[in-house]
């Protein structure tokens, strides 16, 4: 079964006089513990893609599952309670409250969980901040911190509400290549440890690299969808939108 499922997926805006479709046609299956990296140059569809996926977004046409469950029908309401348990995001920008300290910033999402208690609270900021390597940072605000230092106090606020999945919008944007590195590691290490599935989206050669999934977009369509076998990319077998072509090195 797999954990996320997005079956003939359009996406249009409005845009000005002119509609601009965003996907066209995208059919694609995730199964849960994945490490994937969904990939395109700007204006691709990609952080389209990986909205629609987090319910932050809607498609225009098609349907989206999570755990074999519809969630294309469901209110605004639900939609927000479903991301609220089950999705951690993680964003390029970071998106800390800069008035919050980090350990107040991984909490807040935990604030909209009504069965989860301030003791529990306290002890999930404690653990993921020791996850990440931040344990010693609790106190302080977002800018007494580096750029790599708010993006783990942003993975541990993501892995707060212990998600099924984390969707990684462009995280390693704002670093520089060796604190990207880092991050990448460190997320790659919890996908493996605790079985967390991160799906990305990125034009960032070294997320593609330690992704074990690669979904690229071109034009809002399906382009290539390949799965790494050892070092090497296979190509997987999809759908009609799927340009028929050799894997190589991404």
């Amino acid at each position: 079964m797999s954990l996320v499922r997005v079956e003939g997926v359009t996406k249009k805006y409005r845009l000005g006089d002119q509609t601009v479709v965003a996907l066209h046609d995208i059919t694609l299956a995730f199964e849960e513990g994945v490490f994937l990296a969904i990939a395109g140059p700007s204006g691709s569809g990609k952080t389209t893609l990986l909205n629609i996926i987090g319910c932050i977004d809607t498609p225009t046409r098609g349907q989206v599952f999570i755990d074999d469950r519809e969630v294309t029908g469901l209110s605004g309401d639900a939609l927000a309670d479903l991301r609220a348990r089950t999705t951690g995001f993680i964003f390029q920008t970071f998106n800390l409250f800069p008035v919050l300290t980090a350990a107040e910033n991984v909490e807040y999402p935990l604030l909209q969980l009504s069965e989860v208690g301030k003791d529990e609270r306290g002890e999930r900021v404690k653990r993921y901040l020791s996850v990440v390597g931040l344990e010693k940072y609790a106190h302080h605000t977002p800018n007494q911190l580096s750029g790599g230092q708010r993006q783990r106090v942003a993975i541990a606020r993501a892995l707060a509400i212990n998600p099924r999945i984390v969707l990684a919008d462009e995280p390693t944007a704002n670093l520089d290549s060796k604190t990207g590195k880092s991050i990448l590691d460190l997320m790659k290490r919890i996908n493996r440890e605790f079985g967390t599935t991160f799906i990305f989206s990125t034009h960032d050669r070294h997320v593609m690299a330690m992704a074990d999934r690669l979904v690229r977009i071109e034009d809002g369509h399906l382009a290539r969808l390949a799965m790494k076998v050892d070092e090497h990319w296979q190509q997987v077998r999809t759908g009609k939108n799927t340009h028929k072509r050799r894997e190589g090195a991404t």
